[in-house]
């Protein structure tokens, strides 16, 4: 039977047009969750949620959206998940990107914390992040 060790959330914007964040062209940081893992035994996986509501630049372009959550603090550490969306250039207004991932067989580090991290990042100059958005993480063991 499955172990609940922990759960978190991170909502950075609860509501809709509640914030206007400019998108990157390299990885941004959007949300970070560190996770318990006290009492881990046996078999230990991570599962994995959120939403990013995004707009196109004012002059509408051709845009892709790059999501990626790793299990760490840099873009650049162990990839868990990671998505691409072409925005609608005939959606003016927000356009919503949801995921769901899952992290099977985590290594327990002597701290017994896990930290996830997501970054987005977009290919044309102007994109905004617009609200709402979240980011959800629950950890189980044996």
């Amino acid at each position: 039977m499955a172990k609940l060790l922990d759960a978190r959330t991170s909502q950075n914007a609860s509501y809709a047009n509640s914030i206007g964040i400019l998108i990157t062209t390299t990885p941004q940081l959007f949300a970070r969750l560190t996770l318990n893992t006290t009492g881990a035994t046996g078999l230990v996986r991570t599962q994995i949620s959120g939403t990013v509501a995004v707009q196109l630049p004012l002059l509408p372009v051709l845009t892709t959206v790059t999501v990626r959550i790793v299990r760490g603090t840099a873009p650049t550490d162990f990839l868990v998940y990671s998505a691409e969306d072409t925005l609608d250039t005939s959606i003016l207004g927000p356009q919503i990107l949801s995921f769901s991932a899952s992290d099977f067989n985590v290594p327990i580090p002597a701290s017994n914390s896990i930290v996830y991290t997501a970054f987005i990042e977009a290919s044309a100059v102007g994109t905004i992040r617009v609200g709402p958005e979240s980011f959800n993480a629950t950890i189980y063991s044996d």
